[in-house]
């Protein structure tokens, strides 16, 4: 089974998505979630439908194991994973946890081997094997993540994950740690190291130029197996590819509908308020603009046909169609706003409403939803009742 792209005709077949939200985004500057905001968090990505849930970094308290255990213990359909870095200590207090799975990540750059590790990469090969063979010790699926992977020698890149699937791993994982790919470079890098392994490829993309959610699903058409997310796309820095574009996306551009968009607002709101990070109104799917409209061209045509100014529904993600009225409103849309509230003014009248209105948006930068309006309306007895 695979769906295809109609534009470009390339084909994603199957796929899952790992959601990074309790561990990476954590990393955002500030982040500490609660073990109950956890749970939260943890339970509602399974409402989603995301298959793996990367619960934390188990080596960085007591108090995360305590949050992932209890996450491992919920009952989920997704399975769950824990991030280790490639010391049998990290792997040893994750096989505590109960988790299906384990991520081990090093770095592989020359320049995280010189400046991070000051070691060389024969070493930093010999560390990733040790925790790996530890986990699989264990019975733990294991994922090896090359941190930095995308500002490595290609050749040693290409070693290293032979020798992950030579000593047992069971994924392997391009990190994207400081967001330098776009489409194209992602394209030949994935196809790259699926010459060279058979496991299936996981990818992490970060958001600092702005290309983490197209650098997902540019990856996904080359052959990526998982892919990474975090809600609201927070994380270090400039953030992760964003959950909910990524599932949007998904179903707008591929007709994939296997996860429950219809909770992306909710649990966009659930991080929003745990995490104190908030959402640009422009934030694509869930921001508070997204399905907000003012201009009067695009209000009088979405009146008509919501489809004219919209790629998707609000109803598809769990929000709803908002109208403001302001400097933009034109005369035809003001007039269809006003009628769906059963309003109806002489056209003189109609004219000195929006001709006030302008003013009053434009002087004093003031704008009203519709039902402002109408209580206004009501106030000052302007309108006439069919």
């Amino acid at each position: 089974m695979y769906s295809l792209n109609p534009w470009t005709g390339k084909k994603i077949r199957e796929f899952q998505i790992c959601d990074n939200t309790l561990r990476e985004g954590e990393q955002a500057p500030g982040v500490a979630f609660a073990v109950n905001e956890k749970i939260a968090i943890a339970s509602m990505l399974d409402e989603v439908g995301v298959e793996v849930i990367e619960t934390g970094f188990p080596a960085v308290s007591e108090e995360e194991r305590v949050a992932i255990k209890k996450i491992t213990e919920l009952g989920l359909d997704a399975k769950t994973s824990g991030l280790c870095r490639a010391s049998k200590t990290d792997v040893d207090l994750a096989a505590e946890c109960d988790l299906d799975w384990v991520s081990i990540f090093v770095a592989t750059s020359d320049l995280h081997l010189e400046y991070k590790y000051k070691c060389s990469r024969e070493e930093i090969v010999e560390k990733m094997v040790d925790a790996l063979t530890r986990a699989k010790e264990y019975g733990l699926k294991v994922r090896v993540a090359a941190e930095d992977a995308t500002r490595t020698n290609l050749e040693f890149l290409k070693d290293f994950y032979v020798s992950a699937e030579q000593n047992g791993a069971d994924m392997v994982s391009i990190a994207d740690t400081v967001g330098i790919l776009n489409p194209s470079s992602t394209a030949y890098l994935v196809e790259e190291v699926k010459k060279e392994i058979s496991l299936p490829v996981a990818v992490h993309f970060h958001n600092d130029l702005g290309m983490a959610t197209a650098n997902t699903l540019t990856a996904l058409e080359h052959g990526a197996y998982q892919i990474q997310t975090t809600v609201n796309g927070i994380g270090e820095r400039a953030g992760n590819a964003s959950l909910e574009e990524v599932v949007v996306s998904l179903r707008v551009l591929y007709g994939i509908e296997k996860y429950r968009a219809e909770w992306l607002k909710e649990i966009s709101r659930m991080v929003e308020e745990f995490s104190g990070v908030s959402t640009a109104p422009t934030k694509p799917v869930v921001g508070n603009h997204v399905f907000t409209h003012e201009s009067g061209i695009h209000v009088a045509a979405v009146v008509e046909n919501p489809s004219t100014y919209e790629p998707f529904s609000p109803e598809m993600v769990g929000m709803e169609r908002r109208f403001i009225i302001g400097k933009h409103t034109g005369k035809k849309a003001l007039r269809a706003l006003l009628a769906k509230e059963g309003i109806y003014i002489e056209e003189n009248e109609l004219s000195k409403l929006l001709k006030n209105i302008k003013v009053r948006s434009g002087r004093f930068k003031e704008s009203f939803t519709v039902r402002e309006l109408v209580t206004m309306l009501k106030s000052e007895k302007l309108e006439k009742k069919a």
